[in-house]
């Protein structure tokens, strides 16, 4: 890959918020540069979120682009605040993520029970069991999807079908996930600069926020048919990324396709310099709700 900022590597990640020890949903996928198809990295456990975090931290590969399908922030811009009317609400996404990781200090497995069941934080989620908390909602509407971040406009813009960090409900659901990764982030210390809250650095690895999907539709399928569940239809897709095909017959977890599905398209996409400097991210937007990496 040429352009203005060459990674070596590509690695993608489908991440879970679920509770317990280990996970069949986390997979991990890794492309190189020069070719070849994407790869998965395997536990035959699953993985633990702790032993990502410490791929991350200890044993990634120098130069990589590592994508993570979850949220780096909540809403922030709708309403002046993640949590408006909350003298605590944080005032950027690291301290998001510090707040969170506090508050979830004795979860186990790295989950965030603590911070959704929180008194005042709770408020504003949607929980299961029909607990929808009264601020939930973006200011003076009922019910409905919850409140978005821009770059989740924008998604929708492109044709993707994004929910709400907000909401905990559904199996389409990205609530729980992103406030597990937001821990991870924060655990990180600053190892890993995390696109776009820091700036891309001019050389070394580097975090971005991804949505499968967006893979899948530039492989060629629609958003409503961005699960790939048959190493055939895969294959298809990678050769639509430019990539190498995987190979062989037969079912597969859509786990693993989205992991590999996008580890190809983060190398294909990454050289897009367009990518890096979306139309609607100023400087405030990205230090706090940050944005989808392919989202322009």
């Amino acid at each position: 890959m040429t352009g203005f900022r060459d990674f070596e590597w590509f690695v993608a990640v489908d991440w879970s918020g679920a509770q317990g020890a280990r996970h069949k949903a986390i997979t991990m996928a890794i492309a190189h540069a020069d070719g070849g198809p994407p790869v998965l990295v395997e536990r035959k456990r699953g993985w633990a979120r702790s032993e990502v975090l410490a791929v991350l931290r200890d044993k990634l590969p120098a130069n990589s682009l590592v994508g993570l399908d979850l949220g780096i922030a909540l809403p922030f811009a709708d309403a002046g605040a993640y949590f408006p009317g909350w003298d605590r609400s944080p005032a950027d996404a690291r301290s998001l993520w510090r707040m969170i990781d506090a508050v979830c200090e004795g979860d186990d497995h790295l989950s965030a029970s603590s911070f959704v069941d929180h008194p005042v934080a709770s408020a504003y989620f949607r929980r299961h069991g029909g607990r929808e908390g009264e601020l939930f909602a973006p200011q003076g509407e009922a019910g409905g999807r919850g409140r978005f971040r821009i770059t989740e406009r924008a998604q929708e813009a492109v044709g993707c079908k994004p929910y709400s960090n907000f909401n905990l409900v559904g199996a389409a659901q990205v609530g729980k996930s992103s406030l597990t990764g937001m821990r991870v982030l924060h655990a990180l210390d600053g190892s890993i600069p995390v696109w776009p809250v820091d700036p891309l650095p001019r050389e070394g690895s580097v975090i971005v926020e991804i949505y499968t999907a967006l893979a899948a539709m530039a492989a060629g399928r629609s958003a409503s048919r961005s699960k790939v569940r048959f190493r055939e239809e895969l294959d298809i897709a990678l050769i639509n990324l430019g990539s190498a095909p995987i190979g062989g017959t037969g079912p597969m977890d859509d786990h693993s396709s989205d992991a590999l599905m996008t580890a190809a398209w983060l190398r294909k996409v990454a050289g897009n310099i367009a990518l890096w400097a979306p139309e609607g991210m100023n400087r405030r937007i990205a230090q706090t709700e940050g944005w989808t990496f392919g989202v322009p």
